[in-house]
């Protein structure tokens, strides 16, 4: 079952449209709506399973992700 309050991570290396492009694609098929904040490098996930598969899917192409709230 999917997670109903929002997971909020920080992405410090995405700095540029392309790196939004690149998180948000790699989102989107795990969770209901990604919303990236590239100015303040968050993005904020509603309705994914778990934070742990969003970073370790980050993590995997070349985002490193920090959860900053449940």
């Amino acid at each position: 079952m999917s997670n109903q309050s929002p997971t909020i991570l920080s992405v410090p290396d995405m700095t540029c449209g392309h790196c939004k492009a690149a998180v948000e694609g790699a989102l989107a098929p795990l969770a209901q709506s990604v919303t990236v904040d590239l100015a303040a490098r968050r993005v904020t996930v509603m309705g994914a399973d778990s934070a742990e598969r969003l970073i370790a899917t980050l993590v995997g192409i070349g985002f490193p992700a920090e959860r900053l709230s449940a």
